[in-house]
């Protein structure tokens, strides 16, 4: 068993079968048939079922899943090793991070890392948090940068700070500056979130639905939207109020086109965590970045709003 046909069974299994696993991997449709047929003699045990014309992890399969993806990942980490030792300074760097993350203060950081090692290969790629964990475990990606942190096992968690959540509206909103004594005084607003998607769990929605529910607002009149730059455009409009992160609407408060509503029982934040994998391979440039991320994330704080403070109006 070795990784090259761990690898081709992890393939077959994330695109559905073996036409799809030829395609991504450039290799004949007999070829991949055959690996896995190896393998499978070689376990003694089906790895995979045809259920309704679909290929299926058989119950061996889902078993062998979490351990094949520990074997790859270590087989690259062996690769990335050796290719260090010839030269440090370069080489591909995997970072993931949330797509809220994915802001000023990161570009500077990347700005920076960028010019430090101009020959290293940085790939960013945005993902919920769930999925963030689930590339750093695959060794899909080297470091990742996520919300609240993972209790698995394969997987090293360093929260760089707590960033409080604030709800923000329109520079025109009766209440805009002002202040309410509890977030259920909001009750009556239209509010504009993240959705829940089935089967892709995202830690920002999940937290704000929870303080809703705490706050005994189950029943809000809210609007669905997965983009948090169509959610700040929809606030500016006055369409609805939202709770986010101060980072997120740091840019616009700047700019005087989005206000803030205090709220004062609200102290609600988001951990702000880096993510590797536990005993896996970190490249010189790999630590580099990763000290950037600490630095810069643990050091500039985000900015506490002044109490009864009020947007100007709209900038032309």
């Amino acid at each position: 068993m070795d990784s090259d046909a761990l690898n081709t069974f992890l393939v077959v299994h994330r695109r559905g079968g073996i036409s799809n696993a030829a395609k991504a991997l450039h290799r004949s449709q007999p070829a991949i048939s055959r690996r896995i047929a190896l393998l499978e003699q070689e376990l003694g045990v089906p790895l995979f079922e045809r259920i309704a014309g679909k290929t299926r992890l058989s119950d061996a399969g889902r078993v062998m899943v979490p351990y094949a993806e520990r074997a790859v990942a270590a087989a690259q980490d062996a690769e990335n090793a050796v290719r260090a030792l010839l030269r440090d300074s370069a080489g591909p760097v995997s970072f993931a991070v949330v797509g809220t993350l994915a802001g000023g203060r990161l570009a500077e950081v990347l700005k920076r890392f960028a010019r430090e090692h101009p020959d290293v290969a940085l790939t960013l790629r945005t993902a919920t948090s769930a999925e963030v964990s689930d590339l750093i475990r695959r060794g899909e990606a080297t470091i990742g940068l996520r919300y609240d942190r993972d209790r698995s096992r394969d997987l090293d968690c360093e929260v760089l700070f707590a960033e409080p959540l604030q709800v923000v509206c329109a520079v025109d909103h009766p209440l805009a500056g002002g202040r309410v004594a509890k977030l259920a005084d909001l009750r009556a607003e239209r509010w504009i979130a993240f959705p829940e998607v089935p089967g892709r769990r995202e830690i920002t929605a999940s937290h704000v639905f929870a303080l809703f529910q705490t706050a005994g607002m189950g029943e809000i009149d809210w609007t669905p939207v997965d983009s948090l730059t169509a959610q700040k455009r929809l606030v500016e409009a006055g369409l609805g109020i939202a709770l986010l992160s101060q980072s997120n609407a740091a840019e616009e408060m700047r700019a005087s086109t989005i206000a803030t509503i205090r709220v004062d029982n609200l102290t609600a934040s988001h951990d702000v965590v880096a993510v590797t994998r536990r005993g896996g391979f970190l490249s010189a440039a790999s630590r580099r970045l990763l000290e950037i991320i600490r630095a810069d994330f643990t050091r500039r704080k985000p900015a506490q709003p002044r109490a009864g403070s009020r947007s100007g109006a709209r900038r032309r």
